[in-house]
């Protein structure tokens, strides 16, 4: 009984030592959200590479701390490879332009793309060899891309323009068990030989960033085992198995392959390529129920997919988990929003997530409130800048003269947001006792504000647009 009851003890106190650092880790994240001041922010780092470069935001910028979450920008030259590699947080990526090819290698599923016998001349001579591996994903201009935490992952630019990427990484995601920042693996290439714009620290990869220790880029992670646990483990020489480390290259981690890449991939017909354009499926059946098969893309530029639509002032398309099932294991959303000349997106807050919004053409003008009725931000967002809107926080954008659109990523899968102004907002749902009460004014000045508009969440602008000369 004794020695029962101090296992019963000991299991008790671990248990509580456990919740208590749970604790103590969400209400970390939780106390930045104490923001009096938002910034509109830029790329600080900038990381090249042999066939392009990536940007970064700094992580240890206050709302990135808030909302958890990080940031960075890939921009790849045609047949430039960005080095298979996997990391410690879900990715939600959106192309700005360009298209390529991904590869998702999912463990244990099969490989179900495989070639003919091929000739291969290597340093040993021609051989013939059969090619197999898991599926591919075609990807374009418009598209979401979704990645498992942990799933080894590359992509290819396979067009004819340089391929630009917004990658959001959910650093605080449950799944990521490590510490508040992403940490990228490699599995080839050497980070430690990238070079750094403008005199800038050496980029860690996610390492380093929470006040740890720095480190000079990212090896690979075969440099940390022995030569001859590799031969062992993969039954070839050890010559072979010295490759696998890279010591001796000079590329980064984006690479360009000289005479493109070669790869097994199925010819689509005409109708499946006007399906791929229109983010389409074809007939349903139990294989895609499975992991192996699941979609990880869809296009969210499409105007025809519009959830909001006002040809006076613009639209916008949500990407949830009812239309993107895997958002649902990611716990991350996304919107599309595309404004008109001073076209205005209704007062509102997001009930369950916090907004990340990244402006991808024009500028706009984004006023953000927090619990205590102070305007923390009030200025312009140009092309290539970002803010966080942490959760309910009250914002309003309007676009400037040449119009704007932009992305958002959003901190939960079926992110609800609720409008101040218009016809379903919280405003319209009061009644006008409530009103005339609550603002002390007249019932005609109540019904008033109540009926005024009955455009919903995208408003086209007054005569003269209030941010005419600030935008």
């Amino acid at each position: 009984m004794a020695q029962l009851f101090l296992s019963l003890s000991l299991l008790l106190l671990l248990n509580g030592c456990l919740a208590n650092k749970q604790y103590q880790k969400i209400f970390q994240q939780k106390n930045e959200c104490q923001i009096q001041r938002i910034n509109a922010l830029e790329p600080t780092q900038i990381v090249q590479s042999e066939a392009g470069f990536t940007e970064f935001f700094d992580t240890n910028e206050q709302q990135f701390q808030c909302a958890g979450v990080e940031v960075v920008r890939h921009q790849i030259q045609p047949q430039g490879l960005l080095l298979p590699s996997y990391t410690s947080t879900p990715i939600l990526f959106y192309v700005e332009q360009g298209n390529g090819v991904q590869g998702v290698m999912l463990p244990g599923c099969p490989e179900t793309y495989e070639s003919s016998q091929q000739q291969f001349e290597g340093r040993k001579g021609g051989s013939s060899f059969q090619d197999r591996h898991q599926k591919l994903h075609h990807f374009r201009q418009g598209d979401m891309v979704a990645i498992p935490t942990g799933a080894a992952h590359w992509i290819y630019n396979n067009g004819q323009e340089d391929l630009v990427i917004i990658a959001l990484l959910d650093s605080t995601n449950a799944e990521n068990q490590l510490d508040q920042v992403h940490r990228r693996f490699f599995l080839a290439g050497n980070s430690q030989n990238e070079q750094q714009q403008q005199g800038q620290p050496i980029r860690t990869w996610g390492r380093g960033q929470q006040g740890g220790s720095q480190q000079k880029g990212s090896n690979n992670i075969f440099q940390g085992f022995d030569v001859e646990f590799l031969a062992e483990a993969f039954n070839v020489d050890q010559e072979t198995a010295q490759m696998l480390k890279c010591e001796n290259d000079q590329r980064g981690h984006i690479v360009m392959v000289e005479r493109g890449l070669t790869f097994v991939s199925p010819i689509m017909s005409r109708e499946q390529q006007g399906q791929q354009q229109h983010g389409g499926r074809g007939p349903a059946n139990g294989l895609e129920e499975t992991i192996c098969s699941m979609k990880l893309r869809e296009n969210i530029d499409d105007i025809s997919k519009a959830d909001s639509y006002n040809p006076k002032a613009g639209h916008c398309t949500h990407l949830n988990s009812y239309k993107f099932p895997i958002l649902q294991l990611l716990q991350l959303s996304a919107e599309r929003g595309v404004l008109k000349s001073h076209g205005i997106v209704a007062p509102h807050w997001i009930m369950n997530a916090h907004n990340i919004i990244y402006v991808t053409n024009g500028n706009m003008r984004i006023q953000i409130v927090n619990d205590q009725g102070q305007s923390v931000f009030n200025d312009q967002v140009r092309e290539r800048q970002l803010v966080v809107v942490p959760q309910n926080f009250a914002v309003v954008k309007q676009a400037g003269e040449q119009g704007c659109s932009w992305i958002s990523f959003r901190t939960n899968d079926n992110a609800m947001i609720n409008t101040l102004a218009g016809r379903t907002s919280a405003m319209r749902a009061l009644p006008l006792a409530v009103l005339t009460n609550a603002y002390q004014m007249s019932r005609e000045d109540a019904q008033q504000l109540k009926y005024s508009r009955d455009e919903t969440v995208l408003l086209s602008p007054s005569t003269i647009p209030y941010a005419a000369g600030r935008v």
